[in-house]
């Protein structure tokens, strides 16, 4: 009997692994961030103070994920208080971005700098995409 307490602890506590997709759409948008985010929003995930808001556990990030692909498609540009501090920096439009790309991307910052959130799918961008107007 403590035998089997002792293995049920260990089950218990271990870590769900993601599944595949999901850790493959994590690494692929690792390099999607690296290659168009980490120079406003750093590689740490905590933003420029004043001037590029943070992706650490913001509603922004962590919330509807329609109105995140859609500040991804058209861009940003309101002020935002996040945690005391009010970031103004323009953020371009990314839209020339496949909808894979997107999607990776979003997954990553939704699962890395200590998030936590959902996936986001190339469908859910495309569905966005076909919403949103073009400036």
């Amino acid at each position: 009997m403590l035998l089997f307490a002792a293995l049920h602890a260990q089950v218990k506590h271990k870590a769900k692994p993601k599944p595949p997709g999901i850790a493959a759409s994590i690494a692929k948008g690792k390099d999607v961030y690296m290659q168009t985010c980490v120079t406003c929003h750093q590689v740490d995930g905590g933003g420029v103070q004043n001037m590029n808001p943070p992706l650490i556990k913001t509603t922004y990030v962590l919330g509807d994920k329609t109105k995140l692909i859609t500040i991804v498609l058209n861009g940003f540009n309101e002020r935002v208080e996040i945690e005391g501090n009010t970031y103004s920096n323009v953020m371009p439009s990314h839209d020339f971005l496949k909808d894979q790309d997107i999607a990776n991307v979003l997954t990553y910052v939704r699962n890395s700098f200590g998030n936590k959130a959902s996936t986001v799918t190339a469908t859910e961008v495309k569905k966005v995409r076909a919403t949103v107007k073009k400036a």
